[in-house]
């Protein structure tokens, strides 16, 4: 018989696996996923870098903020947060309160792999030096994702399944 599990709340930066790792996650524990971000989109009907164009950091966050209330106060699911997500002191709050929150760890020559092709990363993409951008986003990040974290997971050379089942082990 499988454990009654609340909901599981994915954080880190932006190439650590949040959506892939929680896509997975939530069909091995039969749970639904979202993605905030993703609901984001699918809210407005544009892109993460159309809104940061037309109303900054500010104006997504804002947006962000309001989706988390709603995805949090859902039962029984796997969620993927944005990698500013924790930037907020009321996200963290509701995070929290949310269930338990996985940060999935990266180093930064890891999320540097993951992210180099990617062109939908507006942090990144007007970025002269993707690496001292990554590195600043880890080093103002990581406090705030160790803050709200109920389980810390390292994804360096991990293959996808051995996260999954580090995490489903921690549970």
């Amino acid at each position: 018989m499988q454990p009654k599990i609340n909901n599981i709340i994915l954080v880190g930066p932006m190439g650590s696996g949040k959506t892939t790792i929680g896509r997975r996650l939530s069909e091995n524990l039969s749970l639904d996923f979202f993605d905030s971000d993703h609901e984001i989109i699918d809210t407005t009907g544009v892109s993460i870098d159309h809104i940061f164009d037309v109303e900054g950091e500010i104006g997504f966050r804002a947006r962000e903020s309001n989706v988390l209330i709603k995805l949090c106060n859902m039962p029984n699911i796997v969620l993927a947060t944005g990698g500013g997500a924790v930037i907020l002191e009321e996200n963290r709050k509701l995070i929290k309160k949310a269930g338990t929150v996985v940060y999935l760890w990266s180093s930064v020559d890891q999320i540097l792999r993951r992210t180099a092709k990617s062109k939908t990363r507006p942090l990144l993409d007007k970025s002269k030096n993707r690496r001292k951008t990554i590195m600043g986003i880890v080093k103002a990040r990581d406090p705030l994702y160790k803050e709200v974290a109920s389980l810390i997971v390292n994804t360096n050379g991990k293959k996808l399944n051995e996260v999954i089942d580090e995490i489903i082990k921690a549970l």
